[in-house]
C-alpha cells in the first residue's frame, strides 16, 4: 500500500472528511460506474442509505447534503460551497436529482435517502449503500462503500483486506511503521522529508510536488482568512458565535511586548477560523481530516510568522514530514473518529504539525519522531463526543488546544536527543486498541460525552 501526501491532504467542503467529503465522493463513484456500464440512462431512481456513525450523525455532519452532491456530480475540491444551500433547496423543492449532472430523475429526499442511527456495517462505522434500479424494478448497481477516515473511501474489499488505498507502485523507501521510517533516514543520512519526497517523485516530478503543496498551503491560508472575515453564528441550531473575527481585531491592536505567550494567541486564532470555516461548510484542507483541519494550518501560520528564516522550502518539508507521519498513522492506527476516538483526528492531525515543525527547526529523524509521539501519547483515550452531531462542540477549541500542543512537543523533542521510552509505534498501536475498547457511543456518535451532558444541562 503506497499513500502519497496528496492522499493525506487533500482539498475538500466541511464539516467533516469522514462524513461529508468521503459520503461526496462515494455518492460520484457510483454514479460514475453508471455511466461506465452504460446503465446511466437506464436508471429511474437510486436509492441510498447510511449506516452507523453515518447514520447517527449525518444530519449535522452533512452526510445527507454531500450523498446529494454526489449523486449529481459535484467534487469535494470543486464543488461552488458558496450554492450548496440554494441547490440542496432545489432538489427537495422540485423532488428531483439529475445524476451527475446529466440525467435527471425523480428522487424524494426523505424516501430515497435513509440514515439508519443504529444499523451498522460489518466492517467499519462509516458505511454506505448505493442502489440503482430501472423501469421494470431491475436492480442495475449495489454498491457498498465505507468512508475510512480523511476522505478515503473503499468498496466492499475493505471487508476482507482492511487495505486503506488501493496502491501498489513500488517506491524507493517504502515505509509503515515510525521503525521504517527511522531505519530509511539512518541508512541514507536523508531527512524525513527527503525520504517522503524521493517516494512522492513516483507519482510527480519534484516541481509538481512542490507546486502542489504550496497550493495546499494557499488554501489552508485563505481558509484562515475566510474565517476571519466572516462574523456572526455558525449553522446548525447550537447558536455557536464566530470568535476568529473578533480575536484578530483584538491581537491586531496589540504589540505583545511583554507577553510571552503573545504568539500562542494568534495560534488560537489560526485554528479557530479554520474549524469555524469548517464547521459552516467552508473549503478546507483535510489534514487529515476535516474535523482536525485546523490544527496543521495553525502550526504552519506559526511557522511562517514567528520563526525567522522561514520560507516555502520550509513549508514544503514541514508538509513532506506532516504527510509521512500521517501515512503511518493512517497504515496502523487511525485517523477516523468513527472508528477509534477524536483521539484518531486531532491527536493524529498534533503529531503531524509537531513532527513537521520539529523538522524545519532543524531537528533530526529521532527528534522528529520523538515529537509525532508526544502529539499521540497526550491525545489517548480522548473521545469524539460532537454536542447535537455538529463539528461545533468541542471540535473548534480541540483544534486549538492541539495545535498549542504540537508546538509544545515539537520544543519539547527538540530540547532532547530523540531517545525516549515509549515509542511512536507503541503509542500508535495504544491508540488502536483504545479505539477498539470505547464505547461506540463515544465515537462520533453524539449519544455520549459532552453531546449528551451539555444538551440535559
Amino acid at each position: 500500500m503506497a499513500i502519497s501526501v496528496f492522499d493525506l491532504f487533500s482539498i475538500g467542503i466541511g464539516p467533516s472528511s469522514s462524513h461529508t467529503v468521503g459520503p461526496m465522493r462515494a455518492a460520484l463513484t457510483f454514479v460514475d460506474g453508471l455511466a461506465a456500464d452504460g446503465d446511466l440512462g437506464a436508471t429511474t431512481r437510486v436509492k441510498a442509505e447510511l449506516f452507523g456513525s453515518l447514520g447517527a450523525t449525518g444530519h449535522g455532519h452533512g452526510s445527507d447534503k454531500a450523498v446529494l452532491l454526489g449523486l449529481s456530480g459535484e467534487r469535494p475540491e470543486s464543488v461552488d460551497t458558496d450554492r450548496v444551500p440554494e441547490m440542496i433547496a432545489a432538489m427537495r423543492e422540485r423532488g428531483r436529482i439529475s445524476l451527475r449532472g446529466t440525467h435527471e430523475i425523480a428522487f424524494d429526499v426523505d424516501t430515497d435517502l435513509t440514515m439508519h442511527r443504529r444499523k451498522s456495517l460489518p466492517a467499519h462505522p462509516n458505511g454506505m449503500t448505493f442502489q440503482a434500479f430501472g423501469a421494470d424494478g431491475a436492480v442495475l448497481r449495489a454498491r457498498t462503500y465505507y468512508s475510512v477516515g480523511g476522505g478515503f473511501v473503499r468498496d466492499e474489499s475493505y471487508e476482507s483486506d482492511h487495505v486503506v488505498v488501493e496502491d501498489s507502485t513500488e517506491l524507493p523507501y517504502p515505509f509503515r511503521t515510525g521503525a521504517d521510517l527511522l531505519g530509511h533516514c539512518v541508512a541514507t543520512g536523508l531527512p524525513v522529508s527527503e525520504i517522503m519526497l524521493r517516494n512522492e517523485l513516483v507519482w510527480r516530478t519534484r516541481e509538481e510536488v512542490r507546486a502542489g503543496l504550496l497550493e495546499i498551503w494557499q488554501v489552508m491560508a485563505d481558509c484562515v482568512r475566510a474565517g476571519i472575515e466572516h462574523d456572526g453564528v455558525l449553522p446548525g441550531g447550537l447558536k455557536v458565535p464566530r470568535r476568529a473575527r473578533s480575536l484578530h481585531q483584538k491581537l491586531s491592536g496589540e504589540d505583545g511586548v511583554g507577553d510571552a505567550l503573545y504568539a500562542m494567541d494568534w495560534v488560537s486564532l489560526y485554528a479557530l477560523a479554520v474549524n469555524e470555516e469548517n464547521a459552516s461548510g467552508g473549503r478546507v484542507v483535510t489534514a487529515p481530516t476535516n474535523g482536525a483541519a485546523g490544527i496543521i494550518p495553525a502550526v504552519l501560520h506559526y511557522y511562517q510568522r514567528f520563526i525567522k528564516g522561514a520560507n516555502d522550502d520550509g513549508i514544503v518539508a514541514f508538509l513532506l514530514t506532516a504527510g509521512a507521519l500521517g501515512s503511518i498513522l493512517k497504515q496502523t492506527g487511525s485517523i477516523s473518529g468513527a472508528e477509534v476516538g477524536c483521539q484518531g483526528e486531532v491527536g493524529s492531525a498534533c503529531a503531524m504539525a509537531a513532527a513537521g515543525l520539529t523538522e524545519v527547526l532543524g531537528g533530526t529523524p529521532a527528534q522528529v519522531e520523538n515529537a509525532a509521539e508526544i502529539g499521540v501519547e497526550h491525545h489517548l483515550g480522548l473521545t469524539c463526543d460532537p454536542v447535537g452531531g455538529l463539528v461545533q462542540i468541542p471540535c473548534i477549541e480541540r483544534n486549538a488546544v492541539g495545535a498549542s500542543k504540537a508546538i509544545h512537543a515539537a520544543r519539547m523533542a527538540l530540547r532532547g536527543d530523540g531517545s525516549h521510552v515509549v515509542t511512536l509505534d507503541k503509542a500508535i498501536k495504544t491508540m488502536r486498541e483504545t479505539g477498539a475498547d470505547m464505547k461506540v457511543k463515544y465515537k462520533e456518535t453524539a449519544r455520549g460525552g459532552l453531546a449528551v451532558n451539555v444538551i440535559e444541562c
